[in-house]
């Protein structure tokens, strides 16, 4: 069933990207991730130009990230104030991403930086990552004892000047530092169409020294805003979102993730993230091929 997306300027089988979508719920109800850095590079495979890839994806992340932050609030577990720093960030992230995003387009070389940065961010989430899990594996074999995690936030943070109480979480450190990281994560949702989640939450552990009880429900909270704020931005000012596009890929994520979640409950977590990991390294890889890999025609005409 072919459909023609308007922003792209190409028909594809909609039943693929709607496969695709699910493939990256399914996924990201089991991992526990965003599934924002996974879109992007596989609509880029199919055929879909980077540009519109990471504006579409952005606004898939948006609606997936509803279901997840209204459940974590029930929970208790969003620290609203936190939450609100991190956002404020992130929305002045999301304006400087698309003024570089639209000097990079207006020079040519945002689908190269787009590849380049996937090749670097995934590379290297994805090393340690596997350094993780890999422990985490011989931890449960019994191979290795568990070294207990010191909850404190990093000498960096401390050295930072107008300190505030951010009492859900448990910590007085100064607002700059979720203001800074905030702000990156927006960036990189602009240019890659990216929650951040999977760098937001490292970030909020161990570099503020968060509690774990209150870090995944505020990372949604935090993706949750800025994706919607980056999404607009795009819509505004470089119009890559594909709408059409972005409906399909929602239509199966949302189905996926249900089905991820209720699979990731019989494996167990240490696997799952080691499972995560090489397919990171996998897609890392690819778009690394892509990159260097010289086609056998330099530069083709097709007649349509």
């Amino acid at each position: 069933m072919d459909l023609y997306l308007p922003i792209a300027n190409l028909s594809v089988n909609a039943l693929v990207i709607v496969a695709l979508g699910f493939g990256v719920g399914l996924l990201s109800g089991m991992f526990g991730v965003g599934g924002g850095f996974l879109t992007t590079p596989l609509l880029i495979f199919y055929g879909i130009p980077p540009t519109v890839a990471a504006a579409s994806a952005a606004s898939q992340v948006t609606g997936a990230s509803v279901s997840g932050v209204f459940a974590h609030f029930r929970r208790g577990g969003v620290d609203m104030h936190m939450g609100a720093v991190l956002v404020v960030g992130g929305v002045l992230g999301s304006i400087a991403g698309a003024g570089l995003f639209t000097i990079l387009q207006e020079t040519g070389q945002i689908d190269t930086v787009i590849g380049i940065l996937y090749v670097l961010m995934l590379g290297s989430i994805g090393g340690l990552m596997l350094h993780e899990s890999v422990g985490a594996v011989r931890v449960a074999r019994g191979a290795r004892v568990a070294k207990p995690r010191k909850r404190r936030h990093h000498p960096l943070v401390a050295m930072l000047p107008l300190r505030w109480r951010f009492y859900r979480s448990g910590l007085y450190i100064s607002p700059l530092a979720p203001l800074l990281l905030g702000f990156f994560t927006g960036v990189l949702t602009v240019l890659l169409g990216v929650g951040g989640g999977f760098i937001l939450v490292p970030a909020m552990l161990y570099l503020l020294g968060m509690g774990t009880q209150v870090v995944v429900g505020t990372s949604l909270f935090q993706i949750l805003f800025v994706t919607a704020a980056a999404t607009l931005v795009h819509a505004t000012t470089t119009k890559a979102v594909d709408i059409v596009l972005a409906a399909l890929l929602l239509l199966g994520s949302v189905t996926g993730a249900q089905l991820g979640a209720r699979f990731a409950q019989k494996v167990r977590p240490e696997y799952l993230r080691l499972a995560l990991a090489v397919m990171v390294l996998l897609v890392a890889s690819r778009m690394f091929l892509g990159l260097v890999w010289r086609p056998d025609e330099i530069y083709s005409v097709e007649l349509s």
